[in-house]
Order: C-alpha cells, then sequence, then structure tokens
C-alpha cells in the first residue's frame, strides 16, 4: 500500500508548482467552506494575532486560506520529487553565511521553523546544500506522526533523502537528536508544536498563553550548540520559494519560562515577516490531557 501511495505521490509532483497551487488554492476554500470549527478557529488565531486589524483582515483571512491548501498540495512534491529539482525551486537563500559560520565553529545546529510557508521543501533544500559541502553534514527532522497514518511512509520517504534521517517527538527521538548534536551534525525541530504533559511551559503567543515546548531551549544548552531561525517562503504563484535564515533574537536564559517566551517572540518575528503563510488554522492554544491550563496555574 505504501509503495503505491509513493508512486501517485511521485506521479502528482510532476505537475507544474503552479498547477499544485492552484489546486491547493480551491482545497484550501474547499475546507475552509465546509468545516466551521476549522473556520472559526482561523479566524481567531488570525484575530489574536493583532495582525489582521480592519481593513486589512479581509484580505489577510484569503490570503491564509489560499496559502494553507496550497502547503498540503505543495508536499507532493516536498515528498515526491527528486531534491536537485527540489532544491531548483528555491530561488534565493539569505545569509547561508550564518550556517557556515557555525560548521566552522565546529557547532551543532537545531535549525527552528514554525508552520510558515513551505518548512518541508525548505528542509530539502537545507539537507541538499548541507550534504554537497566539502565536508557533507547530515540533517535529522525531528516529527510528530501525523493523524493520517497513511501519510507516515509517504512523509519519511520524502524526507528520509541525501543524508537526511529522522525522529520521532517521543523520549527515544530526543535522544536520536542530542546525538546528531553531539556529532556536530543538524537536525530541524518546529518550535510551535503543542508538546505532551510535562514537556512544556505556559508562555505568551501573540499576547496569549500557549503551552509551549521546552525541548529547544533545553538542546540549546548543550556544548557547541547553535539555534538558526529559517522558514521557506512562498514567492508567489508558480515562481518558486526564498530561504529565510536568520539568527536567535535572544539567547535562551535557562529558565523555563522565560525560555519559553523568548521562543515565542522569536517564532512571533518569523510569522510577522509572511503573516499569511503562518498555518493559522492550527489549534496553538490548546490545553493537553493532564495539563493544568494557564489561569489556573498562574494561582497556583
Amino acid at each position: 500500500m505504501s509503495k503505491l501511495l509513493i508512486a501517485v505521490f511521485t506521479i502528482l509532483s510532476r505537475l507544474p508548482l503552479a498547477v499544485l497551487q492552484a489546486i491547493g488554492s480551491a482545497l484550501g476554500w474547499i475546507v475552509y467552506l465546509s468545516s466551521p470549527g476549522y473556520a472559526a478557529r482561523m479566524r481567531q488565531n488570525l484575530a489574536q494575532s493583532g495582525l489582521a486589524n480592519d481593513p486589512h483582515s479581509q484580505k489577510l483571512l484569503r490570503q491564509a486560506i489560499r496559502a494553507t491548501g496550497m502547503g498540503a498540495m505543495e508536499l507532493v512534491i516536498a515528498w515526491g520529487r527528486p531534491s536537485a529539482a527540489i532544491a531548483r525551486l528555491v530561488k534565493n537563500c539569505n545569509h547561508w553565511d550564518i550556517v557556515e559560520e557555525a560548521l566552522a565553529q565546529n557547532k551543532g545546529i537545531i535549525f527552528v521553523t514554525p508552520h510558515l510557508g513551505n518548512y518541508d521543501i525548505a528542509g530539502r533544500y537545507l539537507s541538499q546544500r548541507l550534504m554537497q559541502r566539502p565536508q557533507p553534514v547530515e540533517l535529522m527532522a525531528m516529527y510528530r506522526p501525523p493523524k493520517l497514518a497513511w501519510l507516515e511512509p509517504l512523509m519519511n520517504a520524502g524526507r528520509v533523502r541525501d543524508g537526511g534521517n529522522t525522529a520521532p517527538a517521543t523520549a527515544a527521538g530526543v535522544r536520536m537528536v542530542m546525538k546528531t548534536l553531539k556529532a556536530r551534525q543538524t537536525t530541524i525541530i518546529l518550535p510551535d508544536q503543542v508538546p505532551g504533559q510535562g514537556d512544556g511551559v505556559w508562555a505568551p503567543f501573540f499576547g496569549r498563553p500557549a503551552y509551549t515546548m521546552t525541548l529547544v531551549p533545553r538542546l540549546a544548552q548543550m556544548d557547541n550548540v547553535e539555534v538558526i531561525l529559517f522558514f521557506g517562503r512562498r514567492l508567489g504563484w508558480g515562481r518558486g520559494f526564498e530561504v529565510v535564515l536568520q539568527r536567535l533574537p535572544e539567547p535562551f536564559s535557562g529558565d523555563k519560562a522565560e525560555d519559553g517566551r523568548r521562543l515565542n517572540e522569536a517564532v512571533e518575528s518569523l510569522i510577522r515577516q509572511a503573516p499569511a503563510q503562518y498555518l493559522w488554522s492550527y489549534n496553538r492554544y490548546k490545553t493537553p490531557a493532564g495539563v493544568t491550563p494557564p489561569m489556573e496555574a498562574s494561582s497556583s
């Protein structure tokens, strides 16, 4: 079954980017109009961000609806096309010198990207460019298994190529990532995923408490490890992507609550650069099972 799905994805991936984006745009509207709960959460998250103030709120909402669908359809490229073909879709990469400087200092790198733009295509680009260096560097992507189980083999098959590896978001996966960083290799982590019980702290995200992972700040405390923010900005219909890299605005302090705030502020700084391309439909403010809600946690 998985081989058949991979073959279907490979065939679909041959469609031009503009065609896939057009299909995705329509798909985004279909999901939005057919799912009241999904639509309400997208509107609420956008309103909470303060980035969609009138008179631009409806325009940004429409852009976000289309972009969410585009991101879904672009996965057939990220998981189905050869790495070299994916890399050609990246028309520009800002501040690669940050990466080379960290590697020259013999550091492991934590690449941090939120659900913004197309992080899978940007990740494939990073992986290929790292492996093409005179001294190749491997990239490990940490992931949470998708709710649709049939997607997992497709996702892993697409990511485990050309020196790429994956690690599940489990205790075993964390150990794999730590081993990778100690070997002065690199990893990708999505910082805006809601962690499980005991793996997060409540920290403001666009002014509202969100349960925020402690993993990135904890890994950043390891010796000779650097955090680099990045995302893959969509340039427009069929025009490709731009990979944006930047340093962490301020280093982590070692205090969990403070570092949760700093991590979310760093994520916000990326989202503000391309607000229509963030996954506003994600339930970022949910309270995981067994976790004390923020109001109760602050009063205890």
